[in-house]
């Protein structure tokens, strides 16, 4: 065998060693069918991507790959990891002549952190089909996972609002979509905390009467009644705000006064009554199509398949999530693409990089997901383009870098992607894009079906443009879909040319544009808002810019607080400990050379650093330096609330009886488009200025080649 392998080796070889002094591109090949003593040629493939990495290291180490690029090309098929691929500066290109992975043309390329199941038969078992309902019996097939080998289910652990990100356990996925852990309620509808011990109630910072965690909260009814197992149950809750919800295991169910004890470590803040919560990872519940539940002693899955009527050997592919990690993991390593894969079933999130520079992920597919599908954290330039990110377990992409000491520029983006339907388990503060640091950029994405905010920025001199966002808020309220809050220093951002529409909300409702508890100085420009609640909400800050934007039915237009000024201890202690705390912890003469109105900050906080401003002397955060300018508005124009004083706004040059100004079509969907004015508006004669519309939201490339539809 090594006889015969050595001379096309060598040959190989000799034609890298050719294209090296000649400055040519490298190629090497990678197929589920090929075999790692291969040479990696296109006829003879290597079997594993940890192959084709070790030899592009092993030759340029060598000094045998010279200065071209290098494509590793990966032929069809799935590629089952059961550890992360992993990449360092070793493994590094250059911006000149990157190093690629990329599915062949044509091809279908999967790496799977998931195992795929067959095998599944009809549940016989007399005491599981009594605790089954009697309508889900004929349908609810099973399979014992442990004689698949796999063992490792994974920890439930409690994730949500306030909760460090943790591995998923286990999932199952049918038909390329998540299924549903078997809970009652049924998915979309809830049941609400009857109360809570009257001995353990409180009042809380908001004046409402709320009971403590650990000692628990009360239900209606007597449907626990029917569970026989109760020793894994969990519950889902919103449990005291409709922006902060958190999964908890179940310590104790008191039959008798209908008493549910979640398990320490407590999360969230408190039980107040009517808050909505379901419970979940119940055999007695799997009653629909698309439900699931595994017995994690005896490592039994029992699945009512989404396809009903069907024999199991015709149900949709069907996988369980095993990988625990990354599918890909970059740490260092720089001008690396990765390019046209799809990255599936991990409890992980999809993709992480680390440091490095000039990093791209293009034209993936990433879906069904535990985790997030992309994180960035630290280096320079790194990009997701052209990329659709569906069905994760948290958000979709999160960016890191930059130094928030010298606002020296990060440099990542996500251009051209299109997110739905994230978020399934960490519901809220988990968006389609989060920027962090300095100089981040997300524009020219579709995002829509999430449950909380769609972009959120923390940070200085971010970029949010020619977004399409819409049905966003589909389960919490109080929250935008672009958001940001609760830093007075977080200045130079930009929000322009997007397009926010048909956006949800429950309680509080949602807004377009939320700049939440006294954020300052964003510049929200050229946006298109159409059927938003409260479209720019201005929550308490200065020197915002809402310039040349059409409002069409929102509700309305721009909202202004004053909530900074509040005397009351929670908005107080808000500002003289959060707000006036970010100024000591930034350089203040950099800040205020870069961001000039920082300068009239100092009359209201004191030194940084010094006592707390108390008595009279508390002047908080005044909503002063506003402008609202040139905007066009048809429905409900600006609404002035809770502390802010008439006139704090400056209202400059807006058409507020815009009814003809646009050519939109009835009855159609949406387009930005739709809203261009009309040569003969009056807008254009107070200053009003041309908007790209036809530029918003996806377009097509070489990466990104088709639209949704």
């Amino acid at each position: 065998m090594s006889m015969n392998r050595q001379p096309i080796h060598l040959i190989a070889l000799g034609t890298l060693l050719h294209l090296a002094l000649c400055g040519f591109a490298a190629e090497f090949y990678v197929a589920p069918s090929g075999n790692d003593a291969n040479p990696g040629t296109r006829s003879r493939p290597f079997a594993t991507p940890e192959r084709a990495r070790d030899e592009v290291r092993q030759l340029r180490q060598g000094g045998q790959l010279g200065k071209g690029a290098v494509t590793i090309w990966l032929r069809g098929g799935d590629y089952l990891r059961t550890r992360a691929l992993e990449l360092t500066a070793a493994d590094s290109g250059t911006s000149n002549a990157p190093v690629t992975w990329r599915a062949r043309e044509g091809e279908t390329v999967r790496l799977l952190g998931g195992r795929k199941l067959s095998g599944f038969v009809p549940v016989a078992d007399p005491a599981i089909l009594s605790r089954l309902p009697a309508a889900a019996r004929p349908h609810v097939v099973q399979l014992d996972l442990k004689t698949l080998g796999v063992t490792d289910f994974g920890e439930m652990r409690s994730r949500g609002f306030g909760r460090a990100l943790v591995p998923a356990h286990c999932e199952l996925f049918a038909g390329h979509r998540p299924m549903t852990l078997a809970r009652w309620p049924n998915e979309g509808e809830w049941e609400r905390i009857a109360g809570f011990p009257d001995a353990t109630a409180r009042i809380d910072e908001h004046g409402g009467r709320v009971g403590t965690l650990e000692n628990g909260f009360n239900y209606s009814g007597d449907r626990p009644r029917g569970w026989k197992n109760t020793g894994d149950i969990w519950v889902h809750g919103y449990w005291s705000w409709d922006w902060a919800n958190s999964y908890e295991n179940v310590g104790s169910i008191d039959l008798d006064r209908h008493l549910v004890k979640t398990v320490a470590p407590y999360g969230q803040y408190s039980f107040r009554k009517g808050q909505r919560f379901y419970f979940l990872n119940l055999l007695e519940e799997l009653d629909q199509p698309g439900e699931w539940f595994l017995d994690r002693q005896s490592g039994v899955l029992y699945f009512w398949p989404p396809e009903t009527g069907r024999e199991p050997s015709a149900a949709p592919e069907t996988f369980l999530s095993l990988l625990a990690e990354p599918l890909l993991k970059l740490t260092g390593a720089s001008h690396v693409t990765f390019r046209g894969l799809i990255l599936e079933a991990t409890r992980g999130s999809a993709v992480q990089i680390q440091g490095g520079a000039g990093n791209r992920i293009a034209g993936c597919l990433i879906r069904n997901i535990g985790n997030y599908g992309v994180t960035i954290g630290g280096g320079t330039d790194h990009g997701v383009l052209g990329c659709d990110i569906f069905d994760t377990g948290d958000g979709g992409v999160t960016m890191d870098g930059g130094d928030r000491k010298t606002l020296q520029a990060g440099g990542h983006f996500v251009e051209n992607c299109h997110f739905a339907r994230l978020g399934r388990w960490s519901k809220c503060y988990v968006p389609a894009v989060l920027m962090n640091g300095v100089g981040q950029r997300a524009s020219h994405n579709l995002i829509h079906d999430h449950p909380h905010c769609a972009i959120l920025f923390n940070g200085n001199d971010h970029l949010v443009e020619f977004n399409e966002i819409h049905h966003i808020a589909m389960e919490t309220g109080d929250v935008g879909a672009i958001y940001a809050g609760r830093d007075y220093t977080y200045r130079g951002n930009r929000v322009r040319y997007n397009f926010i529409h048909d956006t949800g909300g429950v309680g509080l409702g949602s807004m377009g544009v939320y700049m939440d508890d006294c954020i300052s100085g964003t510049e929200i420009y050229g946006n298109i808002f159409y059927k938003v609640q409260r479209a720019a909400f201005l929550g308490g800050g200065r020197d915002h810019q809402v310039i040349n934007n059409v409002f069409v039915d929102c509700n309305p237009a721009v909202e202004l607080d004053g909530r900074g000024i509040d005397r009351s201890p929670v908005w107080r202690a808000m500002v003289d400990q959060i707000m006036r705390g970010s100024l000591a912890e930034v350089p203040l003469p950099l800040y205020r050379e870069r961001y000039p109105a920082i300068k009239t900050l100092d009359p209201y906080y004191g030194p940084p650093g010094g006592p707390a401003i108390t008595g009279d002397a508390f002047k908080g955060v005044p909503p002063e330096g506003n402008v609202v300018e040139h905007n066009v508005c048809v429905g409900k124009w600006v609404r002035e609330v809770w502390n802010a004083r008439a006139g704090t706004l400056q209202l400059t040059g807006n058409l507020t009886n815009a009814a003809a100004s646009f050519a939109r079509r009835p009855g159609e969907p949406p387009r930005a488009t739709d809203f261009a004015l009309r040569r003969d508006s009056p807008a254009w004669k107070l200053g009003f200025q041309k908007l790209p519309l036809d530029r918003i939201g996806l377009y097509r490339d070489k990466v990104r080649r088709s639209l949704p539809d």
